[in-house]
């Protein structure tokens, strides 16, 4: 049998190389030869889960019953928790058996609720740039993208009705994500309003990617389902992996509509039963503390996003200050035009590493994407390497 290559397989050439799997190649390849590499790529964060949750899940790993199968939905504690999280944070009011389901993170969740929902040949409008799941999950479903504005403005829902009159056939959903990765935008609540009543008249469904809820300064993110009548049309993810710093533990939430709840539970029910069941109980607890977690978290990206910006200006590196996420949106610096070349030289030359903009599709080409997944210290050499890199 002749050797096969990805372009023999159906879903493998529908995908481009996955622009970060080479940024995370150089690095490799680099330290392999013995130098300092900051790495500033990936948003994994560096930080340690709460105590408290990780004693849970020290204690609860000797259960008697602790390595066997848990619920593919999540165990209702767990559920329970996130609705009571809803309620508390945004005054939304969820169903823990009907309109909530845990999930092996939200990407996860996204490319699961893709499959239940997507008929080939399907279209769906998704920000670009964006995170590469929001296209890519509905790609391999066999759908296909039409691209909208990243910026929440009027020009979304125009972009859109473009899309509506002139595409056969018409659109099955609308993907929002704000806080935005990796644009770092973040949405009013009159957006999500427009939004609702744009879905509706249009008969779309409303998928919102709110994982960076937990992260920002100021005023706190609203949610999609806050909005009256989103419920209807609605499902809206979250995530344990940066609002709790638990991003290896895979912990993820769908919540919201319930016949769009029950599509994803049935197709999850076929490809997972859940997280091993002491993350799922030490998640518990990371959702009953969640405000004195997440203030502790902020507080760190708040200083680290300072003293990032404070050492790139001095580097004469300008990064647009951002309130949100655990990132930073960048432009490339005059004379730069290719973002995953510029991040190759950032390697070779400053021994630092950032995303490349256009990993988050063409909109996102001449812009890198700088995580927050260092100490202060390191951050800041991080910028001075580029700036003299420059």
């Amino acid at each position: 049998m002749r050797k096969r290559s990805l372009d023999d397989f159906h879903q493998t050439r529908r995908l481009p190389p996955y622009v970060f799997a080479q940024v995370a190649e150089m690095v490799k390849a680099a330290r392999a030869a013995g130098r300092d590499i900051i790495d500033l790529s990936m948003g994994s964060p560096d930080m340690q889960a709460a105590p408290q949750v990780i004693e849970t899940l020290r204690e609860r790993v000797y259960d008697e019953d602790a390595s066997r199968y848990s619920d593919s939905r999540g165990i209702l504690p767990l559920r329970q928790a996130c609705a009571d999280y809803y309620d508390q944070r945004f005054g939304v009011a969820l169903n823990p058996d009907t309109q909530v389901v845990a999930t092996l993170g939200s990407k996860n969740a996204f490319a699961n609720l893709a499959f239940a929902i997507t008929a080939p040949g399907d279209l769906i409008c998704c920000p670009n740039p964006s995170y590469p799941i929001h296209m890519f999950g509905f790609v391999m479903a066999g759908g296909s993208v039409r691209h909208l504005p990243a910026e929440p403005s009027e020009e979304v829902f125009r972009a859109a009705e473009r899309t509506i009159r002139f595409s056969v056939p018409k659109p099955i959903a609308l993907i929002l994500n704000y806080p935005s990765n990796p644009t770092t935008i973040t949405a009013e609540i009159g957006f999500y309003e427009e939004a609702v009543r744009f879905a509706k008249k249009h008969d779309l469904f409303l998928l919102s990617d709110l994982a960076y809820a937990e992260v920002y300064e100021g005023t706190p993110p609203p949610s999609l389902l806050q909005v009256e009548g989103a419920m209807d049309i609605s499902v809206e993810f979250t995530s344990a992996s940066k609002s709790f710093n638990m991003a290896g533990w895979r912990m993820g939430f769908a919540v919201g509509n319930e016949d769009l709840i029950a599509a994803l539970t049935r197709v999850k029910s076929y490809l997972d039963y859940g997280s091993f069941g002491p993350i799922q109980q030490a998640c518990t607890v990371a959702l009953q503390d969640w405000q004195s977690i997440t203030d502790d978290v902020r507080a760190h990206y708040r200083s680290r996003r300072r003293a990032l910006h404070k050492a790139a200006e001095e580097a004469g590196w300008h990064i647009p200050r951002s309130e949100t996420t655990m990132f930073a949106w960048t432009p490339l610096p005059k004379g730069e035009t290719d973002s995953l070349a510029f991040c190759r030289r950032m390697v070779a030359e400053a021994g630092v590493a950032l995303s490349p903009g256009v990993g988050f599709g063409e909109g996102g080409e001449g812009h890198v994407r700088i995580a927050l997944v260092a100490d202060e210290a390191r951050l800041a050499e991080a910028a001075q390497r580029v700036g003299r890199a420059l």
